[in-house]
Formats: structure tokens, sequence, C-alpha cells
């Protein structure tokens, strides 16, 4: 009898049914968590709100004069994308990230990681722990912090960009996000992946 790491027994309750659903017959929820929710700042944007902030300043600047000046009508449409977009990027990509973790579940079995997500929560990323590559901890503080599964400059490629509001998502590296516990989490996996060398 194989001998799994210990994990609470309510560790598959109020699995998503997104998750449930891809279970095999014999294969036990280990673990299974979610992102943190709310506002959720990262490294990254140390710099990107500055970068935010001066480029959605300057594109409103710019449109009040032209309207202010009854500038020609070509010069008005033109600021308007660049005032949406400083918009955006000031606050809408923190709401837009904010959503994408409320429908975002994770969960660690006794055969792989399951990621739940996108528009409707209902699409379901498989990682093998046989074929899983290496796993990294970034751990805070207070115990929160990201697994990267796989390589680190992938990982967090994705958030030196202002334009990608879905950090983890679009990852080329797949992440466990803004867990709790992320370091007993870490140990779990790992003891997991053990039972399958």
């Amino acid at each position: 009898m194989t001998d799994w790491p210990s994990f609470s027994s309510s560790a598959s309750s109020a699995l998503p049914a997104a998750l449930q659903r891809q279970l095999a017959a014999g294969e036990q929820v280990l673990w299974q968590g979610r992102p943190r929710q709310g506002l959720m700042l990262r490294s990254s944007d140390a710099y990107l709100i500055p970068f935010s902030l001066l480029w959605c300043g300057f594109a409103i600047f710019w449109e009040w004069n032209v309207i202010r000046l009854d500038a020609p009508l070509l010069f008005k449409l033109w600021g308007i994308p660049f005032v949406l977009v400083g918009l955006y990027i000031v606050a809408g990509r923190f709401v837009t990230d904010a959503r994408r973790r409320a429908r975002t579940h994770y969960a660690l079995t006794t055969e792989r990681i399951l990621i739940a997500g996108g528009k409707d929560g209902k699409n379901v990323q498989s990682l093998s722990l046989r074929h899983l590559p290496d796993i990294t901890l970034e751990e805070h503080a207070n115990g929160t912090g990201t697994i990267s599964l796989g390589n680190m400059h992938n990982a967090y490629s994705h958030q030196t960009t202002v334009w990608d509001a879905k950090p983890g998502m679009h990852a080329s590296t797949p992440q466990l996000e803004g867990i709790a516990n992320a370091l007993h989490v870490f140990q779990l996996i790992r003891d997991a992946q053990r039972q399958h060398a």
C-alpha cells in the first residue's frame, strides 16, 4: 500500500465540480485551495504603477487640452484610445486579475496537480506528478506564496509587461499563485512526487 503524505480529511470537501469530474477511480485529493482573493500586488507593480499613472495622466491631459482648445475632430478621437488604455492599466487590470483569481481553483491529488480556471472556471489543466519538472517556491513573510511548476524565468516573464492583466493564467509555466501555507503545499507536492520516483 502506498504511504501518501498526510492530509486533512476535508481536502476534497467543497471541491469544484470542474475538478471533481477530473478525478479517476481511487485518486485521492491531498490538498485543494484557491489563489488569494481581491487586490493582489506583485513585485512588478513597483514600476508598473508609476508608469501607468504617467501614461494615464498624460493621455487625459492631452485629451482635455484638445477638447478645451476645440482642436479638429481627428485630434479628439486620437486621444480616446490612449485614455482608455491608461484607465485600464491604472485600475482595470487589477479588476480583471481579481475576477480571474475568483474563478481559479487548485487541487493536488495522488496523481497530479489540477488547475481550474477560465471564463466560467471550467477549463482544467492537469499536470502529472510523474512528469512534473522542477518546482520553485516564492514565499512571503505571511506564509502566502506562489509555486511555479517549471522554469522560474518563464514563470515571471509575463509579469514584466503592463499589458498582461492575467498573470499566472497566460504564463508559459503553470503556477499555484498566491496560495496560503505555500511552504506546506510545496512540501506536499515534493512528498507526492517521491511516491512516484
